[in-house]
């Protein structure tokens, strides 16, 4: 008796399609059963499929109005994800806020939590001596709205007084904390967890704080050339190799619980370890559906999620996932 084939439609934007939709994943897909066909977005959903499993990364009235209808003609299909949690990550505060409500066991010692921050919503009060709340400079600035334009990825480093008068509300102000310029990105598959350590923004002295700019965006911090004491060569940033991950216990058990929390499948969550207390790790951001093309074994990753999801395999462990190995069920 030949095995059952399952179908996946994916509603994604192109660049999103382009980088996760490639041909390695729908071979590996296609070899465990699954077949990933896209949703035409010219035609109403709930016309369209059947459909064992719905992705998507589109956001608005119409499609979450489409999402309903669909799971009203359809609802056996598994919806990846709910668009009412999805949304929660569009406020750079409330995405945040979860993190905060967290109760997990830390290991060894360590513990965890979340930047200072505020919401300016007017340039009024972006002016006057009351607006950083107490939060000492510098600080980040970012878009309130984290998704949907083009503005809401521009983010700066501002150094003083005279580089938030550059800035244009409605925005968050968060604590700059200095984290030895190592950012680790957690990816949430499922239950599957990978941790990787990327370059972040250099740790900033106090003499810096005097910048004439008043503020840099993120594009030209890490762009720019910093120079070593007496040298004329740009210095790389230095300690990536050397940074020592989290512990393995902590990561697991936060992406087990935010899962969890935000009732969410696909996202990953940047950590930085403050460089005041070595055990203290700060959760910056969370994002919807990353980048997952950039990880090794990528694909079996994500098929593997997808053959739980349509054979209705809820699990609650989570499967810690090395750079190096390539998992698969077989």
């Amino acid at each position: 008796m030949a095995e059952p084939r399952f179908t996946v439609g994916y509603a994604l934007p192109p660049k999103k399609q382009q980088s996760i939709i490639q041909d390695s994943l729908v071979a590996v897909a296609r070899s465990r059963g699954i077949d990933l066909v896209a949703v035409d977005l010219r035609r109403p959903l709930a016309d369209q499929g059947p459909f064992d499993c719905l992705l998507h990364k589109l956001h608005g009235e119409d499609w979450s109005r489409q999402l309903r209808e669909f799971g009203s003609r359809h609802p056996g299909a598994a919806v990846v994800d709910s668009p009412d949690a999805i949304g929660r990550l569009h406020d750079r505060v409330s995405m945040l806020q979860v993190v905060s409500g967290l109760e997990i066991a830390c290991p060894d010692g360590s513990s965890f939590g979340i930047p200072d921050q505020i919401v300016v919503r007017d340039r009024e009060r972006l002016s006057s001596e009351q607006s950083r709340e107490g939060l000492a400079f510098p600080v980040i600035a970012k878009p309130l709205v984290a998704a949907g334009s083009e503005r809401s990825h521009e983010m700066s480093l501002v150094f003083n007084r005279g580089g938030l008068s550059k800035l244009e509300p409605p925005i968050v102000l968060q604590e700059f904390v200095n984290h030895g310029g190592v950012v680790f990105k957690v990816y949430v598959v499922g239950g599957y967890v990978q941790c990787v350590k990327r370059r972040s923004l250099p740790d900033v002295a106090e003499e810096e704080l005097g910048c004439s700019q008043g503020l840099m965006p993120f594009s030209q911090v890490s762009n720019s050339a910093i120079r070593e004491e007496g040298g004329d060569g740009p210095r790389e940033a230095v300690g990536l190799e050397e940074a020592e991950m989290p512990p393995r216990s902590l990561i697991a058990e936060l992406a087990r619980g935010l899962r969890r929390a935000m009732k969410l499948n696909l996202f990953n969550f940047d950590v930085i370890r403050d460089a005041r207390y070595g055990d203290r790790f700060l959760v910056i951001d969370i994002n919807y559906f990353p980048g997952y093309a950039k990880l090794p074994c990528y694909e079996t990753v994500l098929t593997d999620f997808l053959w739980d999801v349509v054979h209705k395999n809820e699990k609650d462990e989570v499967k810690y996932l090395e750079d190096e190995i390539c998992p698969s069920k077989g």
